[in-house]
């Protein structure tokens, strides 16, 4: 997908990036009350090539001056709540809004958080009764593991599943709830030969299915235990589509990042397979990549688009999947080099993008205003309806 090479700007305008159109992409739908505030509307111009379109894309800065923005999940009114990995910070971010952007809000610090490598305070995940329970999920780093925690409002950090494998990287991290209202963790390996990914007693390299009490959740492929499916490297997005078909991302791997497609008991390989396999024991990803241009985290979901943020690749990867779980084209590109490392991402509840940037860490190259939060309004494309 080619687009022009904006400035990115406040808030309260909007840039317009041109995309030439390889797949649709949908109407975001009205603004809600408390959602961030409403930018152009953009256009659909056609280009020269007949039965092509020129899609456009509107995108502004929603919050700056982060540090390594991890996990992003949004409140009834509007807001999100951000985590920062290092600083093991909990963010509001809006919906309030200032002359600079949304306003930003520190919520609470954690202390039992060790970050290092590319642990720390990663996934959250809000209460699908947060109106009356006031309750955020979180996954997180200590000295020992990595484990699983509620929060409900202002009371302490109660720990519901602990012992996950921890190590220097390949910690996992995704947090999310599920349509069934359960709750999903993906997990890293936690081992540089990752042979947890294949041991049915080990929770690395696996993603979990628990209830809100940290319980293997009923309808699990082995009774009593918390795996949903097993042979992954590093699971650090996880989104569902309006088919409530499951997607998560996998990076890690020396060759290859996926974007899988999660069915109930499947094995995914690793480290058996590196991308997709010749055995039929291990289920092949929907997309694989070079890691070097890839190695994306975050996963959203849009009609028939699948996005994901890519840190090593710095770019969006936009997938238009068909309703029987195939990719419709060749995958497409958005914002390549424009902004640095990209990780969170995640559908806001107006039909927008959110997507942070990673630029802070460690092998990051941040400007002056990292890290930030953007967002992308796609234009009228029909998605979902050819």
């Amino acid at each position: 997908m080619r687009f022009r090479r904006v400035r990115a700007v406040a808030a309260t305008s909007g840039a317009v990036l041109a995309l030439t159109a390889g797949c649709s992409f949908g109407p975001p739908g009205p603004d809600q009350a408390g959602s961030p505030p409403n930018l152009p509307r953009p256009s659909v111009a056609p280009t020269a090539a007949e039965g092509d379109a020129e899609r456009e894309v509107a995108l502004s800065v929603l919050a700056k001056d982060l540090e390594v923005p991890w996990g992003m999940a949004f409140l009834p009114d509007g807001g999100a709540v951000v985590t920062e990995r290092d600083t093991a910070r909990i963010l509001k971010i809006g919906p309030e809004s200032t002359a600079g952007g949304l306003k930003v809000t520190e919520l609470r610090r954690l202390g039992e958080v060790t970050a290092g490598g590319d642990g720390g305070l990663l996934g959250v995940a809000v209460s699908p009764k947060f109106k009356s329970d006031k309750t955020l999920f979180v996954y997180y780093t200590t000295a020992e593991d990595n484990r699983i925690a509620k929060i409900a409002g202002d009371g302490p950090v109660q720990p519901i599943l602990t012992g996950i494998p921890r190590s220097e990287q390949h910690n996992g991290g995704a947090l999310a709830f599920g349509p069934d209202g359960l709750l999903y963790a993906g997990t890293g390996d936690g081992t540089d030969g990752g042979g947890q990914a294949q041991d049915p007693k080990s929770l690395g390299g696996k993603i979990l299915r628990i209830t809100t009490a940290g319980r293997p959740a009923p309808g699990n492929p082995v009774r009593n235990s918390p795996v949903w499916s097993s042979g992954h490297r590093n699971v650090q997005g996880l989104a569902w589509d309006e088919t409530k078909r499951m997607f998560a991302t996998d990076r890690g791997q020396p060759r290859t990042a996926e974007l899988n497609v999660v069915v109930k008991g499947k094995n995914y390989g690793w480290p058996k397979a590196d991308g997709p396999a010749t055995d039929p024991r291990y289920t092949d990803p929907l997309v694989s990549w070079p890691t070097d241009t890839s190695s994306c985290a975050g996963v959203a979901t849009l009609e028939s688009m699948v996005a994901t943020a890519c840190v090593l690749g710095r770019r969006l990867q936009l997938l238009n999947v068909t309703g029987n779980g195939t990719v419709l084209g060749s995958p497409q590109e958005l914002l390549t080099d424009e902004f640095g490392r990209l990780r969170a991402l995640a559908a806001a509840p107006d039909g927008s993008f959110w997507v942070a940037t990673s630029n802070q860490e460690d092998a990051g190259q941040p400007g002056p205003e990292d890290d930030r939060i953007l967002r992308l309004v796609f234009s009228d494309g029909g998605a979902g309806r050819s």
